[in-house]
């Protein structure tokens, strides 16, 4: 089949590019433009990572169900005193201006209640120190044209402390609400995104260069990354329609897709060239730099590189989907969004690889093999002769892996030592639903929400909220209990919502990390009043988030481990191998969340890489640096162990087929992982927390892999095992022999 698509493409390589031009600008077109004017950043959603059916989704969905409150701005004050002179006349040409705008109902601040700043419902509107309050300006429910009135009270909102400075020369504001904390994310994705890509591109297209030596083959796997960044951001306009994607989906999918479309593309490259370079040295090499229509060489090159990298690929990129598919077991929505959508990248990603990237080759052809400009600038060829692809059997890795086989024992006891003292920090981690913390610090909406929480506690949501279905009175004694709880700071007046009754109820509010809040929700939900209760909040929801993360682990690490066992049985015919390389890729990734959690849960690098800790890992970002670190490391076992096994099969001896395998793939497997860290360490220099978080984790996990795992863990294993590696029973190898995935 590889063969057939090699040849087909070597035929009409013009139909491929073209088809991929009209994809890449569609992609772009349709991520940039949308339809109907709404483009992919638009439908992104807030970021809710809940568990449909869970406890205190329930509530959130009752409570969305009961509100008659329309969408609302709040415009926070400082350095002025409500009841000053003439502070009230300063406010009244703003409040006519805003009663003015379409679509609002109500403008609320001190200044309007009756007896002013002395009425008591003016005290959650003042600041506790005196020297500021809050102007609200809400919606109606369901206004037509929200978005544009929104806009409009936020403009007339930003002008109210120039109309203050008669009075209050000091005075500053700072408007807020749900609405512009979301268009802050979203705009922050977009902006990590183009930062990501601007740091990415270059650094991963001079590695390419240096791999082979000139920018004609380097450019080849940066055009098939760009076609695949294009098709990723379409597919994901397309999944927007079918479901609510997270604004951190588009960051961490097409970081991923970027990165496995140049491995592989580079993949396809480098094998291009050595077969070419085969066929051309028993030609005698002649002509090296001519090509014509319909060259023989080219065309075989080209059959022979699909049927071995190829199939390479393809396989690798079916064992990274199997992993993050497992994503789809889980019931959270936000981690279903993430499986389905990096499913649908890598699909892409290595479409590309297999059609555009060989299409270019087959048009380039023979000058592929030529010398490059780069390699006649002073100083560089040197540094070329040691980088750029070569054909040797005996090398730097071939070298490093028979030192690694004269003392196979001493190198699998220190690198695991090494990986253990690694993973100790992972013993304690703290997860967290983090919210307006995610933003960088000095976010203007990070300021209103800790402005908010810090001046007017009063005006804050209770962090833990009880939705009760009784009366107001059984609820009133029910919120009586809640009061008495240890963890259990104060309690909101009941207030009646249809059959249900909403109970606001706070924790200390010096709570670091969520501790208490959490143990309030515990404490909350082992009450027993008689009455069907739910109860909800960021500790709630991190709590029910967490328990559906344990309730389906098994399950999904189930098939993902089925699965990559029977992929690399298949693939090498061995039980030993797989076995081996599952154990030493969960004791890789163990390291890798390790180093995560010493830097962004103990606040270690916290200037270098400018973030404030949250105390802890986000939730998802758990499950999905498991899932697609397993992924990528499957992605290089595979590298590696087709190569050990085409030498194996060619009846070479256990450690020789190791030694040269490493030597044939350490290059690429080395120059791939540095490319990918680099285009996962572009994401890190973002500044949403989660992109960064992520960004790190992997970048971590592929250098670990390359380097510990790969170049010095994988052969000393396999060294000290011998035969082993190849055994598996009778029964096994009969089915090997029937379905066997072979070159």
């Amino acid at each position: 089949m590889f063969e057939r698509l090699g040849r087909r493409i070597a035929r009409h390589p013009i139909r491929a590019i073209a088809a991929w031009a009209v994809v890449t600008a569609l992609g772009f077109g349709l991520a940039v433009f949308g339809l109907g004017g709404e483009n992919l950043f638009d439908r992104l959603s807030a970021g809710d990572p809940g568990v449909p059916g869970s406890e205190s989704a329930v509530a959130q969905a009752k409570l969305a169900a009961s509100s008659t409150q329309g969408p609302q701005l709040t415009l926070v004050l400082d350095g002025v005193t409500a009841d000053a002179a003439g502070v009230a006349e300063a406010m009244a040409p703003a409040h006519k201006a805003l009663a003015a705008i379409p679509g609002v109902a109500t403008v609320i601040d001190p200044l309007v209640l009756p007896d002013g700043p002395a009425n008591p419902a003016a005290k959650p509107l003042l600041a506790t120190d005196g020297r500021g309050f809050l102007v609200v300006v809400e919606l109606k429910p369901d206004y037509p044209r929200a978005d544009a009135s929104l806009a409009a009270v936020e403009k007339r909102l930003d002008r109210v402390p120039r109309d203050l400075a008669g009075v209050a020369p000091g005075a500053t504001g700072i408007v807020g609400g749900n609405s512009l904390i979301f268009r802050t994310i979203t705009d922050q994705v977009e902006q990590d995104l183009t930062t990501g890509e601007a740091i990415a591109l270059p650094i991963a297209l001079l590695v390419m260069v240096l791999v082979f030596g000139g920018f004609t083959a380097a450019a080849m796997p940066m055009v098939g990354a760009i076609a695949s960044i294009a098709g990723g951001l379409g597919a994901l306009l397309g999944f927007s329609y079918l479901t609510d994607l997270d604004s951190s989906v588009v960051n961490i999918v097409t970081i991923l897709g970027l990165g496995l479309s140049i491995d592989y593309g580079l993949l396809i490259v480098s094998r291009f060239r050595e077969e070419l370079h085969r066929l051309l040295d028993a030609a005698d090499g002649s002509a090296l730099t001519r090509r014509r229509r319909g060259d023989g060489a080219v065309t075989t090159a080209l059959m022979r590189t699909m049927a071995t990298a190829g199939r390479t690929v393809a396989f690798s990129a079916l064992t990274v989907a199997i992993s993050i598919a497992g994503l789809l077991v889980f019931r959270p929505q936000i981690l279903r969004s993430f499986g389905a959508a990096g499913v649908a990248v890598i699909v892409i990603a290595v479409a590309s690889a297999l059609t555009l990237v060989p299409a270019m080759l087959a048009l380039v052809g023979r000058r592929l093999m030529g010398t490059g400009v780069i390699s006649r600038v002073p100083g560089l060829r040197s540094i070329l002769v040691r980088t750029a692809d070569v054909q040797s059997e005996e090398g730097t890795f071939s070298r490093l892996t028979a030192r690694v086989q004269r003392r196979p024992w001493w190198v699998l006891g220190g690198v695991l030592v090494l990986l253990g003292v690694l993973a100790t920090p992972l013993s304690q981690l703290e997860l967290r639903n983090s919210g307006i913390q995610l933003l960088p610090v000095g976010s203007t909406q990070r300021d209103f929400v800790e402005a908010l929480g810090a001046k007017y506690p009063a005006s804050t949501s209770p962090a833990v909220v009880v939705v009760a279905q009784t009366t107001l009175a059984d609820a009133t004694a029910y919120a009586a209990t809640i009061k008495r709880l240890a963890d259990v700071a104060s309690v909101d007046a009941p207030i009646a919502m249809g059959s249900d009754v909403m109970i606001g109820v706070r924790p200390d509010s010096s709570d670091e990390g969520g501790k208490v809040a959490r143990a309030a929700v515990e404490q909350v939900r082992g009450l027993e009043p008689g009455f069907p209760v739910w109860v909800t909040g960021q500790a709630a929801g991190q709590i029910d988030f967490t328990a559906a993360l344990v309730d389906r682990l098994p399950l999904a690490a189930g098939i993902v481990v089925l699965a990559t066992f029977a992929l690399l049985f298949l693939m090498t015919g061995s039980v030993v191998i797989p076995i081996k390389a599952l154990a030493t890729n969960a004791v890789s990734l163990a390291a890798s969340l390790g180093v995560t959690v010493w830097v962004f849960q103990d606040g270690n690098l916290s200037g270098l890489l400018r973030f404030v800790s949250a105390g802890g890992i986000e939730t998802y970002v758990v499950a999905l640096v498991i899932a697609f670190a397993f992924g990528l490391a499957m992605d290089y076992e595979v590298f590696l162990l087709s190569r050990i096994k085409e030498l194996h099969d060619a009846g070479y001896s256990n450690d020789d087929s190791v030694r040269l395998g490493l030597q044939r793939s350490g290059r690429i497997i080395t120059s791939a992982a540095a490319i990918i860290i680099v285009v996962f360490t572009g994401f890190v220099f973002g500044k949403l927390l989660v992109i960064k978080e992520v960004g790190f984790a992997l970048a971590v996990a592929v250098f670990v892999d390359a380097t510990l795992v790969r170049l010095l863990l994988v052969p000393a294993t396999m060294t000290l095992l011998g035969k082993w590696n190849w055994w598996s029973p009778k029964f096994l190898r009969r089915v090997y022999d029937k379905l066997a995935i072979t070159h």
